[in-house]
């Protein structure tokens, strides 16, 4: 009798310790990915961050060029460099969206600019400047889309259950600071003939 009750006491540790171990290994899985993948949001962040200032850079040679054929526009000019100071100033996600969206419309108005004068269209330099800025818009494009693929995943993730749990104890929450469309850019431009 007395072995039998032995077997059961050690069968029922048994069970326990398993348990246990089945418990800390999902925590541990489930927190090393958890930490992978908001390691990829920043990282994907990083590549924004890049791409945002290398259009900063291209920005002053922009408007050096425009400034020698529309020196009277002076307003455009400051407008442009005050927004690329906000978003060279801006340190977290949310200021840095915000920023970019200030520029962006600066910069549609020092576009909008070159319009009027036929000369600095057709200015080589000026169109070098164009493209390459154009090109950049494009990989700001792709980086912004990555950076939001990169945080639903990390949220979702963490909002699946067990993950939950896990995520809660281990002091992982959602982040929702997805980059999104300037509000001005739901507005179609118009266009005069």
């Amino acid at each position: 009798m007395m072995r039998r009750g032995l077997w059961i006491a050690v069968g029922v540790v048994v069970v326990i310790v398993l348990v246990g171990l089945l418990v800390f290994g999902s925590y541990v899985n489930a927190r090393n990915q958890m930490v992978a993948k908001q390691e990829g949001v920043q990282e994907q962040w990083g590549n924004v961050q890049a791409q945002l200032q290398r259009r900063a850079d291209l920005i002053p040679n922009l408007v050096a060029t425009v400034k020698g054929y529309a020196q009277h526009e002076e307003a455009v000019f400051d407008d442009v460099d005050k927004a690329r100071e906000a978003l060279l100033a801006a340190h977290d996600p949310k200021s840095q969206m915000q920023a970019n969206g200030q520029l962006d419309g600066a910069l549609g108005h020092l576009l909008a600019i070159a319009e009027n004068y036929p000369n600095l269209k057709a200015n080589e330099n000026f169109l070098q400047l164009q493209d390459q800025l154009e090109g950049t818009e494009n990989r700001i494009a792709v980086e912004r889309q990555r950076y939001n693929d990169a945080l639903r995943d990390y949220n979702t993730f963490i909002r699946q259950f067990p993950n939950n749990i896990w995520a809660g104890t281990a002091g992982f929450q959602p982040n929702n600071n997805f980059f999104e469309a300037n509000p001005a850019s739901q507005n179609a431009p118009q266009v005069k003939f």
